[in-house]
């Protein structure tokens, strides 16, 4: 079985620098914080070229930590794409503020921003982008309807770690990038993971306090938070594997483009890389009009594939109360339909590979 991804395979080409990174955490006697933390936090800011990152328990908890420090809550409204994760919309929702939906870009599954300033009320406080399957979503565009209508910008950076926009890393755009380390994430930990970061200090203090119970100081809680740090052990695996990163989503694009290089011919729909973008293909994703039948082409030929998302936010039942319905985002509402995920990791074998590719061309032959 040819595996979407294959995290042994990972384990075991760093084997003895994971190891090593636990088994020294293990002596350390730290586990929740502590020096390993601030290591990774401090690697994560001088990758991205930010002041702060604050290492937090998920990705999901880095929205909900970036929504409550930008004081967003009940009566908001926050603007975010219709096709992503849901996540992006719970979270906003968890604090009591409505998210705003905005059909996305049909090639690169991207925010449309010719669509945002439409979408803004009164109400708005933010919009969130969502850097989707690790292809950049369009900044500046974005920060200029913020700044035109004094709104904040988060940036859903959990699919893009090391994706580009003109020459820079996205999560570094917005007031706050949010950013997960689950494990099958391009760096992802042994368990859950995420962090937020920024460049503006008070935002950054809000934050340290937020992730752990309101406290400056510790047991002294000036505002009601949450028990969201990232553990020791994670923070020094995921320490142990930064160094491979830039390596890794390097294999992803050659990958990446290999598929486009054999699939696209075929007249297979493939991913999109914008002039302006640097992808990194957290998933290599096509479509297909007949995605059910061919997935189970996929698994009986012995190769897996996964779909994300089938549900869009906007007809997820926690939204159905906004009156969201079918037809209101017809390109996200197609993508969901059609979309669906190939292996695709740095530890791919061209062997394994050209199977894919091969049963790929069977199933369009047949």
């Amino acid at each position: 079985m040819i595996s979407l991804v294959d995290l042994t395979a990972q384990y075991h080409s760093i084997k003895k620098e994971i190891d090593t990174a636990v088994l020294s955490t293990l002596e350390s006697g730290h586990f929740i914080l502590g020096p390993q933390v601030v290591k990774f936090e401090e690697s994560i800011a001088a990758y991205l070229g930010v002041d702060h990152a604050i290492g937090l328990a998920s990705g999901t908890d880095a929205l909900v930590i970036a929504l409550r420090a930008l004081n967003i809550g009940d009566g908001d409204e926050v603007i975010i794409p219709a096709y992503t994760f849901f996540a992006t919309a719970g979270t906003v929702m968890s604090v009591g503020a409505k998210p705003v939906i905005v059909d996305v870009d049909p090639q690169s599954y991207q925010i449309d921003v010719s669509k945002i300033e439409a979408a803004i009320t009164p109400k708005t406080k933010a919009i969130i982008p969502v850097h989707l399957y690790g292809h950049p979503a369009e900044m500046n565009p974005i920060l200029e309807i913020s700044r035109k209508h004094g709104l904040k910008v988060i940036e859903d950076n959990a699919q893009g770690f090391g994706a580009e926009y003109f020459g820079k890393k996205t999560g570094s755009f917005g007031d706050i990038g949010c950013l997960s380390f689950f494990p099958t994430k391009n760096l992802g930990a042994y368990g859950d993971g995420g962090a937020v970061v920024t460049n503006d200090p008070a935002l950054a203090e809000q934050m340290r306090m937020l992730r752990a119970h309101g406290w400056k100081k510790k047991y002294y809680s000036e505002m009601v938070g949450y028990n969201s740090r990232l553990d020791a052990m994670q923070a020094a695996i995921l320490q142990a594997k930064f160094p491979h990163l830039d390596v890794w989503n390097e294999k992803r694009r050659e990958l990446s483009k290999r598929y486009t290089e054999h699939l696209a011919p075929l007249g297979i729909v493939t991913p999109v890389e914008r002039e302006w973008a640097k992808h990194v293909y957290h998933l290599y994703i096509i479509r297909s009009s007949k995605r059910d039948e061919f997935q189970v082409f996929l698994k009986q030929k012995g190769i897996a594939s996964e779909v994300y998302y089938p549900i869009p936010p906007h007809l997820a039942e926690p939204c159905r109360k906004f009156g969201y319905k079918e037809g209101d985002f017809p390109h996200a509402e197609k993508a969901a339909k059609e979309t669906v995920a190939l292996p695709l990791y740095p530890e791919l074998t061209l062997e394994q590979q050209n199977e894919v590719i091969n049963t790929v061309k069977e199933f369009v032959s047949k």
